[in-house]
């Protein structure tokens, strides 16, 4: 079988280039595939017209083409930093929402709301008196003369307030 004029490059050739591209690239990979493309690309120079010197123009070839895989590796190692370094300040963010988030205060707004419309819910005199034993800090005796009513009506009231409460409330207690 006769050598063609590409394996007659390759032969001669690819050892010394793989070896000077790979000190460059670092990969045997690319290396490889850098060299082949280059030594494809002198074969299809020298195929058309003879050249002086081929192993200069094989260099410069394998040269530009891993200067070009260098450029492009620096381009896409600096997108992965930044991607790395947004996805790492989204994860402190996430971590420090996180940390700041009082599930007390947030079942606080809950229960808030429960009481307002568990009261809302009441007869207007029910729930005016629990609000004036509770949150107005009156007397059983206080609130019976406010309402006219006698202090045993006034424990019943609080008592049906607090026993509907227990109930709405009954997740959080």
């Amino acid at each position: 079988m006769k050598e063609t004029g590409f394996d007659k490059l390759y032969n001669i050739w690819y050892r010394k280039s793989l070896a000077f591209a790979k000190s460059y690239v670092q990969d045997e990979m690319v290396a490889e595939d850098l060299v082949c493309d280059s030594l494809v690309k002198l074969w299809q120079l020298t195929r058309d017209e003879e050249q002086d010197n081929p192993e200069a123009i094989l260099l410069t070839i394998l040269k530009n083409k891993a200067l070009d895989y260098l450029k492009h590796e620096a381009v896409r190692k600096s997108v992965e930093e930044i991607l790395v370094e947004a996805y790492r300040n989204e994860l402190n963010l996430r971590i420090s929402t996180l940390e700041a988030c009082n599930p007390n205060e947030m079942f606080l707004l809950e229960i808030k709301e429960i009481i307002r419309k568990t009261l809302d819910s009441l007869p207007r005199q029910t729930s005016s008196i629990f609000k004036m034993s509770r949150f107005g800090e009156y007397s059983v005796k206080e609130i019976a003369l406010k309402h006219g009513i006698t202090p045993k009506a006034v424990e019943y009231h609080i008592t049906r307030s607090l026993k509907l409460l227990r109930e709405k409330l009954k997740d959080y207690l």
